[in-house]
């Protein structure tokens, strides 16, 4: 009895060491342990937060649970051998043809050659591809107050977003995690502005930044710095002028802030 006391003793710390051995930076699944955030996981695994996010069906603001096992989309490569076809690595990766040929441009007769680098492209499980679209959380974009609200009018005049007073190089931040579609001058009204697309339709705008530190293409997550607070454009005093669209028209901000509407 003894003895198997003494192995007991050996083997429960040795299986805690491999449990933390597990490093999301390699896996393409991760068992969450004690005190991970998704931020952190994604971070170690260089793949943007809102893709494992999406991937698992995890909504904002990506509350994890310790043990919960995560898929960690991650696109592969493979150097090809001698014997080897586009089929049959496509069958052993576990990835349709169609999607591997698309990803390396193959030729219609799915010709490879030995030393060719090809890209497995990643697979989401079908849960981050079906059930109903979800409506995005939002957060502030900046803390100050409000000077101008919604005034939307029924002929479509008035202002269609909320005007946050701001000081000159305050931070200004992404109201929901999502990919920047546009990060540049927009001469007519609004200086600088920085779109941010959602899925599903939804949108956010930020404008009159003095600075632009996002460029178009970037995930960014929620409460990410985007650019800072100025008076480019039209405004006649330091503000951000913050909109939220979905499918191209202009809604109320405040009932998705959490603000009187």
């Amino acid at each position: 009895m003894k003895s198997r006391r003494f192995l007991a003793v050996i083997w429960a710390p040795c299986a805690l060491l491999l449990i933390a051995a597990s490093d999301p930076a390699t896996e393409t699944h991760h068992v969450v342990q004690q005190g991970e955030t998704l931020k952190g996981i994604a971070n170690r695994a260089g793949v943007a937060l809102i893709v494992i996010a999406e991937a698992n069906g995890i909504p904002e603001p990506y509350a994890i649970r310790s043990g919960q096992k995560l898929v960690i989309p991650r696109q592969q490569s493979h150097v090809v051998q001698s014997g080897e076809t586009a089929s049959g690595l496509a069958e052993s990766y576990g990835v349709p043809y169609s999607l591997l040929a698309l990803a390396n441009n193959l030729p219609d007769n799915g010709a490879i050659r030995t030393g060719q680098r090809l890209i497995i492209p990643a697979l989401l499980p079908e849960r981050a591809l079906s059930g109903a679209p979800r409506k995005p959380h939002f957060q502030r974009p900046h803390d100050g107050k409000i000077v101008l609200d919604w005034q939307k009018r029924p002929d479509g005049g008035g202002h269609d977003g909320l005007d946050f007073a701001a000081r000159p190089g305050d931070m200004i931040r992404a109201a929901s995690s999502g990919t920047v579609t546009f990060a540049g001058e927009e001469p007519k009204r609004f200086g600088r502005l920085v779109i941010i697309d959602h899925g599903n339709g939804w949108q956010s705008a930020y404008g009159h930044l003095s600075r632009i530190t996002v460029k178009k293409g970037d995930p960014i997550t929620t409460g990410e710095r985007l650019g800072l607070a100025g008076q480019a454009g039209d405004a006649d005093r330091p503000e951000l002028h913050f909109e939220i669209r979905h499918d191209g028209e202009a809604v109320d901000p405040a009932p998705f802030l959490g603000l009187k509407g």
